[in-house]
Order: structure tokens, then C-alpha cells, then sequence
């Protein structure tokens, strides 16, 4: 039985042009200088290992010493051309560059060339590794490679064409054999699983295929030792148990933890890989290719569906919503530096983990257009706050029979004292919009500090006590509702929307791009569109306190997820509705000062005197300030 048996990769050894995969553009030059009869002095066939050198010089010898040849439609099975198949013929001597390097042997050679074929038209020399010829020997070679014989065809292969002299390649017509695609690999892997009887999962075959690296001898040749090991079923775990591949799921799983920035499982993730002994080196590699499919995925969709396996398609799909390309490129470039220090490493481990955070850090750190859209949400944000209030009581009256606490806003204030801000308002945000950003800030900060003098005085002639401070989002215990649990869906939505506007102004504008999407098995999930993607970067760091306030109004405690898709429509923001009688300058103009309303600040005393530094360092938009660009108030 072992005197017999042949190793899969002689076994399906191409025998024909038809047979040879992967590479078309070589294969159908040759076969149209055949049919032409152009028919060349010298080839050199240029790849990497496992791409068909041999067994494209072996082929086209067939087609020139074929019985009737040269002819491109021959009959593998004839006897001479199974006597070259099988490296048997007189006429075709295969020659090992490596081992017959010296000028003494092309002496030789040159002496055998004047001898005529036995049974065939040509007489063929096939040079393996060309490249480890000698300088003198090559030099030798010159005079008869380019006016040999009109019987003899000279055939060249080498892997490093970079070591033959120039004047040698200029004497040959190149072919560069490229990498066979991992498709096509995998498909003939499973192809002699069919024709062995074998059970081969195609996950296996294209993890087998990708370990190869485009070398179809060296998947052959792994899919021999997993028969071995194996038997006639083999599945993906075998191959990654044996070679110590990564699995295409494993590694979309960490580009995942990245994009979404979990640091800790992250980090959990590479120590797992570490302790089952998997090559870090291998893996980061591995990484890099899955952040390019991600790019590729965001560039061109279509560009990428070949060279991803179908089951990690969706996930980067998915993957290349969640980050813009300009990150992505970044991401990569981080990467690679990380990856070169890699090789020179003692401790990889420590690299990788580096890098990872790093990684992290890249697309969680805010570039100049982020920060700006930032500000003038924030800006916009504040200069409707208090119509804001308003709507805020609006947004919160259908759900006041069930969840009266949600609404966390004090009461507004009359419909006087309503007008009477409405021009204050506009007249700051005009000058916001045409003034500098510094100029932004300081209107912002005037009427922000006028602002709780008008409410306090409205809520006041209500008999109701405003908070002191912003309430923080509600916790669940706080809430009555949390017990009774009747909100779900949309509804439970908009009223959490309403108590996280009462307690936070910014989430006002935040909070009107998102859309409903789905709550079902403790999962409350809200989306974005691609388009307005910056306000769910804006939310992401409240995800914990607006998921306690979700838990604290459904029936049951959720999860909250929050989704960039597509197919979600941008939202306009929302433009607050003024519902007030149109203000009348004249009037503000023409009203005399009341001696009862001395009590009560006028707008005009804080624009005078200023915030003292406690009030401005607690105003909130200032303290959302110094959280987004990391900074702290000095006083001169």
C-alpha cells in the first residue's frame, strides 16, 4: 500500500492548461503563441512556492512535444507526454539549479544542445531555482540562450528573479504566476475531498486555504495530515487545533471589541488566545487582514466578498458601520507599528495588549470636527433651553397617569414670563451664530445664569420648589413605575426620553436624532442613521445611566443597545416649536420700571457683574466643556 500511495499534490498535479488554476493570464498567453506558432527561445516562470512553476514548464513541454504538436488541445494520456508528466523523457531534462550551479555544468549543457530530440520536435532543458546559478555560469549560458538551436527551448523557474542577472531576463519571455486566490484554493480542496470520499467542512477548507498564504502545494499538503490525523470527517476545530490557525469568528470577535471599545474583554481576549498557546505574531497579522476587510467592506462592499468567508460577511458588514474610514486607516496604521515592534519582541504578549488598547484609543479619540460638532450641539442645545422645559412638560404629560416622576423639569413659568424671554433668546442666538466661538460661550454662560433667576421666580408663583442642582438620570428604585411595569416599546421610550431631557438639556438634541427600533427579550435597542452617527458617539458615554432609566420604567430590567444602520432615515433635529404671541419690542422698550418687581433680579445685572467662579465652574455647559476637551479653569 505505501509503495503505491501518492501524496495529494502529485496526485492532482495539473496535466493539462485546463487543469491550472489561478493562473488565466499566463495560461492564455501560452496557449495563443502555441495556436499562433510564436512560440519562444527561453520562458521564466517568476512566483511564489505552490503556484505552478513546474507544473506549467511540465505542461507546456507537453504541448510542444505532443504527436502532432505543438498543440495546446493535447492528449494528457499519450505515452510521451506521460513520460514528461512524470519526468521520465529524454527529451525533457529538468535540471535542479541549486545543485548544478557551477560553469562546469553549463559547459556541459552547452556541449548537449547540439544533439537532436529522440522521439519528440524539441529538445527541452528545464532549470529549477535558476536564481543559485553562478555569476560565471550564467555568464556562460548567455551565447547559447540567445541563439540556441532551432530544436531546443529553454525553460526557467525561480522564486527570486531579483538574483538573475539582467541580461538573462532580457533573453526571456517572463510570466509571473501569482498567488491562487483563497476561493479558488478551498474549492479544489473540497473537490479532492470529493473525488478521496472525504468529509470536509468548507469552513476547513477555506481556514486550510488561508494558512496556505495562495500556495496550492502547501494546502494539498495540510489537507494530507489532516487525513492522517483525521480520518475521513474533518472539521475547522481539527485544522486549528493542528497548524494553529485562528478562526475567522475569533478574530471578528476582537476587531469587534475594539470598534465598541471594551477594553476589559478585549484584553481577556488576547490573554485567551495567549494561554492556548496561539502564535501573538500569527494573530495580530490576522487582526491587521480583518481591519483591511473592514476597509475594504466600507470603500467597495462588492470588492471584498470573495476573500471573506460567508460566515464572518455579516459581522464585518456590521463592523464597517460602526467606524468612519478616516479611523479605520488610522487603526491600521497603529497596528502596523505595533506589529513591527512585534517581530524584535521578547514579550509579544505585552505588545499586543499595547496595541490593543491603543487601537482602542484610536477610535474613541475626538478629531477637530468632532469637537467642533460637539460645541455647537451643545451650543444649541443650551440657547433652547428654556423652551426646552416647555416641551419637555409636553413630551411628558401623555405618561403622567402611570409614571408621574419621570418629569423631573420644574413647572414653566406663565405665559408673561415666556414672553419675556423669547427675545432674550433670539437675540443670543443670533449672536451666537455670527460672533466667535469664545463670544458663544460667553452669551451662553449670561443667559444661563439669568435663566434660573426667571424659573426660580416662575416656580415661585406656582408653589412649586425647583431641585437645586440637575438631577442625575433616575435610578430604578426611585421609580414607582419600575414596580408596576407597564411601559414597553416606543411608549417606554419616549417616556425615558422625556426624564433623561429633564435631567440633562443636552440630551435634548442628542435624543431627536435617534429612532425606535426594537425591544424583545430584555433587549432595548434604539439606531441612528449613518448620517447623524455623531450623536450616538455623543450618547455612548451615558449608556449606563440611560439603561438604568429604561430598567427603571419597563416591566423588566433591559440591556441597552445602541445600533448605526442604514436603513434608519435621518432625523431632523428638533426645532423647538414657539407657541407664545409674538414679542413686541416696544413694549420692552416703553415699560416703565415697577417698584413691586425690585425683588426680583433683572436680566440685565448678571451681563453687568458676571458669574462669580463658583456658578460658572457649575454651570453644566462649562463642565461639559472641560469633560470633552480635558481641560480646568484657572483664575487670573
Amino acid at each position: 500500500m505505501s509503495a503505491t500511495y501518492q501524496v495529494f499534490a502529485r496526485k492532482y498535479r495539473p496535466r493539462t492548461f485546463h487543469d491550472v488554476l489561478g493562473q488565466d493570464h499566463v495560461v492564455q498567453t501560452l496557449r495563443n503563441a502555441i495556436s499562433q506558432d510564436r512560440i519562444a527561445q527561453a520562458y521564466l516562470f517568476v512566483g511564489p512556492r505552490g503556484t505552478g512553476k513546474t507544473s506549467t514548464a511540465r505542461i507546456l513541454a507537453k504541448a510542444l512535444n505532443c504527436p502532432g504538436g505543438p498543440s495546446a488541445d493535447f492528449d494528457p494520456d499519450d505515452p510521451i507526454c506521460k513520460e514528461i508528466g512524470e519526468g521520465n523523457s529524454l527529451d525533457v531534462l529538468e535540471i535542479d539549479g541549486a545543485s548544478n550551479n557551477s560553469v562546469d555544468d553549463v559547459r556541459e549543457l552547452r556541449e548537449t544542445v547540439q544533439f537532436a530530440p529522440s522521439s519528440g520536435k524539441f529538445r527541452i532543458y528545464y532549470i529549477d531555482e535558476v536564481h543559485m546559478l553562478s555569476t560565471a555560469a550564467f555568464n556562460a549560458l548567455l551565447k547559447t540562450l540567445e541563439e540556441p538551436p532551432a530544436h531546443v527551448k529553454f525553460i526557467f523557474a525561480t522564486t527570486e528573479p531579483q538574483k538573475i542577472l539582467p541580461t538573462i531576463i532580457s533573453r526571456c519571455q517572463r510570466f509571473d504566476l501569482r498567488r491562487i486566490p483563497t476561493e479558488i484554493i478551498a474549492g479544489h480542496l473540497l473537490h479532492i475531498a470529493k473525488e478521496e470520499g472525504l468529509q470536509l467542512n468548507e469552513a476547513a477548507a477555506y481556514t486550510i486555504a488561508k494558512g496556505a498564504e495562495g500556495g496550492m502545494r502547501d494546502a494539498q499538503s495540510m489537507l494530507d495530515q489532516l487525513v492522517a490525523f483525521c480520518g475521513e470527517t474533518i472539521e475547522e476545530s481539527d485544522v486549528l487545533d493542528i497548524f494553529g490557525f485562528n478562526s475567522a469568528e475569533a478574530i471578528a470577535e476582537l476587531g469587534g471589541l475594539i470598534l465598541r471599545r471594551d477594553n476589559a474583554t478585549a484584553l481577556e481576549s488576547v490573554h485567551h488566545h495567549a494561554e492556548a498557546g496561539k502564535d501573538l505574531s500569527r494573530l495580530f497579522a490576522d487582526l491587521i487582514g480583518h481591519f483591511r476587510n473592514v476597509l475594504v467592506r466600507k470603500v467597495d462592499p462588492q470588492a471584498s466578498a470573495g476573500d471573506v468567508p460567508s460566515e464572518v460577511r455579516e459581522s464585518i458588514g456590521e463592523q464597517a458601520d460602526l467606524i468612519e474610514t478616516r479611523r479605520i486607516l488610522k487603526l491600521i496604521d497603529l497596528l502596523a507599528e505595533t506589529d513591527a515592534r512585534m517581530k524584535w519582541a521578547a514579550n509579544k504578549k505585552l505588545h499586543f495588549e499595547i496595541g490593543v488598547i491603543k487601537a482602542i484609543q484610536a477610535v474613541s479619540e475626538p478629531n477637530l470636527d468632532d469637537v467642533i460638532a460637539l460645541v455647537s450641539s451643545a451650543a444649541t442645545a443650551a440657547e433652547q433651553l428654556p423652551a426646552t422645559e416647555g416641551v419637555v412638560s409636553r413630551a411628558a404629560a401623555p405618561v403622567a397617569t402611570t409614571a408621574p416622576e419621570l418629569v423631573t423639569a420644574p413647572e414653566t413659568a406663565p405665559d408673561e414670563s415666556r414672553a419675556e424671554e423669547t427675545p432674550s433668546d433670539e437675540g443670543e442666538g443670533a449672536a451666537s451664530v455670527g460672533g466667535s466661538l469664545m463670544d458663544s460661550f460667553q452669551d451662553l454662560q449670561k443667559k444661563r445664569e439669568a435663566t434660573p433667576a426667571k424659573t426660580a421666580a416662575a416656580s415661585s408663583e406656582a408653589a412649586v420648589e425647583p431641585p437645586a442642582t440637575v438631577p442625575a438620570p433616575p435610578a430604578p428604585t426611585e421609580t414607582p413605575q419600575s414596580a408596576a411595569g407597564r411601559l414597553e416599546g416606543a411608549a417606554l421610550w419616549e417616556a425615558a426620553r422625556a426624564a433623561l431631557i429633564a435631567t440633562n438639556s443636552l440630551f435634548e438634541t442628542w435624543l431627536s436624532a435617534a429612532s425606535f427600533v426594537r425591544h424583545d427579550e430584555g433587549i432595548f435597542v434604539i439606531g441612528f442613521s449613518p448620517e447623524q452617527r455623531f450623536f450616538r458617539d455623543s450618547l455612548s458615554r451615558y449608556e449606563k445611566d440611560i439603561e438604568r432609566q429604561i430598567s427603571a420604567l419597563a416591566p423588566e430590567p433591559v440591556r441597552f443597545v445602541i445600533e448605526v444602520s442604514a436603513e434608519i432615515e435621518p432625523i431632523p433635529l428638533v426645532e423647538i416649536e414657539d407657541e407664545e404671541p409674538e414679542p413686541l419690542e416696544e413694549d420692552f422698550a416703553a415699560e416703565p420700571v415697577d417698584e413691586s418687581t425690585a425683588g426680583i433680579p433683572e436680566p440685565e445685572e448678571p451681563d453687568e457683574s458676571g458669574p462669580s467662579p463658583d456658578d460658572f465652574a457649575n454651570d453644566p455647559l462649562i463642565k461639559e466643556a472641560l469633560k470633552t476637551f480635558e481641560a480646568r479653569i484657572i483664575q487670573s
